[in-house]
């Protein structure tokens, strides 16, 4: 005789769709940090700068021009036009 799997209390298909979700954020997730690491590579070539401040000219610039930072980054990353803040030396 099979014993049921089902778990009492659980309701299957939502467990699924749940998971499915999180997978679908994860692979978003590694993505934006890709292209963050991008750009953060870009500002630190460009401007001669650490990955500390690369990041924080990023962010400076995303809080200025109100978007995401992986938006930001993916702007910087597809066309290397930079519209935020120079830092000074």
């Amino acid at each position: 005789m099979a014993q049921s799997t089902e778990v009492p209390g659980v309701d299957r298909p939502n467990v699924v769709a749940d998971l499915a979700l999180e997978i679908e954020h994860l692979r978003r997730a590694l993505v934006s940090r890709d292209v963050i690491g991008q750009a953060k590579g870009i500002l630190m070539e460009r401007f001669k700068v650490t990955a500390d401040e690369a990041f924080r000219l990023l962010v400076a610039a995303s809080q200025h021009q109100n978007i995401r930072v992986a938006e930001l980054s993916a702007n910087l990353a597809g066309t290397g036009e930079w519209s935020g803040p120079v830092p000074e030396h």
